[in-house]
């Protein structure tokens, strides 16, 4: 739903400065993850831990105009005068209660059933079970992954639209008194109550007190639902004087009107058996553990008060899927595997990580160990939690503990029957002998996010390499400064990292260039992309090959995929719609000329039919690929896809109301085709300093570098190598130097073919490369052990490379393996 910000203005009772017209669709917090900026408004919000206001610059150079700030930050704007002219200005007192205020606002608008969740645990897996079980007869708005904070709730609720007919939402707090703010922008009409845990206790005086709050959700709801064999829930049901029907599901009382008569575990399954108003039912739930029972009896309340017929519970019921886990394995060194879960820090999920670990360890025979930091915010007593703990450690056949954090350092002696250690931090564990011993092990790193344990996972894979590949960051910006000056200053750019940034490192590349306000970034596959979130990296990534296994890695890391065809379209929006996630940004490809990937321009009107026909996913781009740019042979060919990706590209646009980005060139197309720049453009080898229509150097950008290890002479008529590939035919000197082709160091290069440089001198490969090192001719050149041997850089062109292997650039840069140590500078 589309609000101007004349209308915004006033619905918030904001001092507004600017006059641009603009139109808002979309609601922003967090600066990473902006896709439409033309159509944003931006919060800056003040939090314990950050200030909003400071990524104002960054979101103007990426095209944000429309700004919601306090009164103080308005005043610290860095911004130019020019800048500002060109933007809106929301002032207002509290750019937070601003933020709820709208949303409050919003939700007036729609006389529709409304559920609110709330409880301690399970708020998340009910809500995308509803939808799993209500969305076949509904078009359903429901909060994202987990939005239920003071923040995420606004964002949840801005998500209704025109046509939403039911809305499901999460409410989580920590403290008294934050329930009334989000009861009301939520105001729902059908509350349930999941349970009552020990999350975040120790801000509340009681567990009835927290309950007491949780309810106040529910103070004008339709009806309520909650469980009704729990004496604490129900006794604050009756104190809280709600005026609501109360539907009070039980497993003891048959006098409740939702009666659960049986609940018999299988192997694999549960078969439920029910009365409702009198009506005997049943449903079978593939699941077996208490808290998935409990969860569906909540959701069957819900759909029974929404009047779904029982058949079809039973039908939807034994289809539930799990939601996702948020458990991160990863391969470590030494044999071992490193599992990371640091979502939750309290004992619940410690009880599932270590189930985790234990399955993972039976399958392949490794040591379990848990390396856990102290508990925070659970609001038990340290002694009674700590002897939990040890229980659970016991009862999941953990061999080896690494407590890390004075308070469990302090519990040692409970920890009974296992190899145990103990350090008072996370600094003090990663410098240790016990951090460097582990191997062969499976390890849980389940550790408070106070204690950095991203840092035990990063020493955990370090990777480590001699030869150095040096990499000129500012020969890098002159670039793209080269190629920027041939564009309109409307133009947007996307600039290639993938592959690792063509061989010279993703990170330092992404960093620089997000320093330098590049609109977009785009790698290969998922991992690459989460690998520069988990770095740092804000800004916007394309995923130009995502894969069907990679989605939830996608939208954990706010990844924005290529889509090329209806199956991974339509897979892409069933594990959206999943998660629980909407409007996801996608970037429709076409398929113009290149026969490679994307839907072909005939199906461009199907292809609307069924974006129009769901939420999920949302075009943020539609592009294609140019065959042959960078030849003036294919000029016509090259013509005529501009014009079949204009017009398909525009029947695509008519369609959607927002504002869908095109692009069409690529590094050679900027140069020979500036009429087809469209909205935006895509750098890739020209960004690394060669032209790919001469294959000229630019401006280089990295350096492939080594030094020699040993010098020995060899007379005549030996041989160097394996297989004797060597042939001498003079007594020579030979170097061996520390690169092979598992660097990087093409085979064909050997024997002669190809060579380097030693002190500015040419030293040709004598024999085959090996797979760590090779040998060169130095018998003509003054140097000795320890000088420096160059295979390629500012004066060895990696094209001389190319040529010689009778291949292009793009494959000697990205075959430089991740071994290989990369080294950074600016000039």
């Amino acid at each position: 739903m589309s609000y101007t910000i004349e209308l915004i203005s006033q619905l918030i009772a904001a001092h507004r400065v600017g006059d641009r017209p603009a139109t808002i669709n979309w609601l922003l917090t967090d600066s990473r993850s902006l896709s439409f900026p033309e159509e944003t408004l931006f919060f800056a919000l003040t939090t314990k831990r950050n200030k909003g206001a400071q990524y104002i610059p960054d979101l103007f150079d990426r095209g944000v105009r429309n700004f919601v700030v306090s009164t103080d930050d308005m005043a610290r704007l860095t911004l130019s005068t020019d800048q500002k002219d060109d933007c809106n200005f929301l002032v207002v007192a509290h750019p937070m209660k601003a933020l709820q205020k709208l949303a409050e606002q919003h939700r007036d608008r729609f006389q529709i059933p409304v559920i609110g969740i709330t409880g301690s645990n399970g708020k998340t897996i009910v809500k995308e079970w509803l939808h799993q079980l209500l969305s076949p007869d509904r078009i359903i708005t429901r909060s994202p992954r987990s939005y239920n904070s003071q923040i995420g709730v606004p964002l949840s609720v801005w998500q209704m639209s025109e046509d939403a007919e039911l809305g499901i939402f999460e409410a989580g707090i920590s403290e008294m008194g934050e329930m009334r703010a989000l009861q009301n922008m939520i105001k729902p009409t059908i509350g349930i109550l999941t349970n009552i845990g020990g999350a975040h206790q120790e801000n509340f005086f009681s567990m009835q007190e927290k309950c007491m709050e949780k309810l106040s959700l529910f103070k004008n709801c339709d009806v309520v639902i909650y469980n009704g064999d729990n004496e604490m829930i129900c006794n604050c049901v009756a104190k809280s004087m709600l005026t609501a029907r109360e539907i009070a599901w039980s497993c003891r009382d048959a006098e409740r009107p939702l009666y659960i008569s049986k609940v018999l575990k299988k192997e694999d399954h549960t078969v439920i058996a029910y009365r409702y108003l009198g009506m005997d039912n049943s449903f079978c739930l593939p699941f077996i553990d208490d808290a998935s029972i409990e969860n569906s009896l909540n959701c069957l309340a819900a759909c029974l008060y929404l009047m779904t017929p029982a058949d079809q519970i039973s039908e939807r019921m034994v289809r539930l899927e799990p939601i996702a886990m948020r458990l991160e394995v990863k391969e470590g060194k030494n044999n071992c595997v490193l599992i990371n879960d640091s979502y939750n820090s309290d004992l619940a999920s410690l009880d599932i990580a270590l189930d985790f670990l234990y399955r993972r360890s039976v399958s392949n025979g490794l040591k379990r160990t848990l390396i856990l930091s102290d508990l925070l915010e659970t609001g038990q007593n340290a002694s009674a939690l700590y002897r939990k703990v040890a229980q659970l450690v016991q009862n999941r056949g953990i061999e080896k503990l690494i407590g890390v954090g004075h308070e469990i350092s302090s519990s040692e002696a409970r920890f009974e029957e296992v190899e145990k250690y103990f350090f008072p931090d996370t600094e003090s564990f990663l410098a240790s002998e016990v951090c460097k011993e582990l191997k062969n092990e499976v390890i849980l790193i389940k550790g408070a996010r106070s204690f950095h344990f991203d840092l035990v996972s990063e020493a955990l894979e370090l990777k480590v390499h001699e030869t150095i590949l040096e990499v000129n960051l500012g020969a890098m910006i002159e670039n793209l400064n080269h190629y920027r000056s041939m564009l309109r200053p409307e133009t947007k750019i996307v600039c290639m990292v993938k592959a690792s940034a063509y061989g010279a490192g993703s990170y330092e590349i992404a960093k620089t260039l997000q320093e330098h306000h590049v609109d977009y970034l785009a790698v290969a596959v998922a991992d690459e992309g989460a690998e520069l979130r988990k770095a740092g990296i804000t800004a916007s990534i394309i995923i130009m090959n995502p894969e069907l296994s990679a989605f939830k890695t996608m939208f954990d890391y706010k990844l924005e995929p290529e889509v090329y065809n209806f199956h991974l379209l339509d897979a892409l929006i069933k594990s959206a719609a999943k998660e629980g996630i909407t409007n996801f940004p996608i970037h429709v490809k076409l398929d113009t000329g290149m026969h490679r990937l994307g839907f072909d321009p005939t199906e461009v009107s199907h292809l609307i039919r069924k974006l129009k026909n769901q939420h999920s996913v949302i075009p943020r781009s539609v592009f294609s690929h140019f065959v042959g740019s960078d030849s003036a042979q294919f000029d016509a060919f090259t013509r005529n896809q501009i014009s079949v990706f204009k017009q398909a590209s525009e029947e695509l646009q008519a369609a959607f109301s927002h504002k869908i980005l095109r692009h069409l060139c690529n590094t050679a197309g900027i140069q020979r085709f500036p009429e087809a720049q469209f909205d935006m453009v895509r750098l890739g080898l020209g960004l690394y300093g060669i032209n790919p229509v001469d294959n000229s150097i630019i401006h280089n950008v990295s350096t492939l570098r080594t030094t020699i290890l040993q010098i020995r002479d060899v007379p005549v008529d030996d041989t160097v190598g394996y297989s004797r590939k060597g042939e001498l035919i003079r007594p020579s000197r030979i170097a061996a130097i520390p690169i092979g082709y598992a660097d990087g160091l093409n085979r064909h290069l050997g024997c002669g073919r190809g060579y380097c440089l030693v002190n500015g001198e040419k030293a040709r490969y004598v024999g085959n490369i090996c797979m760590d090192v090779c040998m060169i001719d130095v018998t003509d050149i003054d140097c000795r052990e320890g000088d420096q041997a160059i295979i390629f850089g500012d004066e060895l062109p990696i094209t001389v490379l190319s040529d010689v292997l009778d291949t292009i650039p793009y494959e000697v840069l990205t075959s430089i393996s991740t071994r290989v140590k990369r080294i950074y500078y600016q000039d």
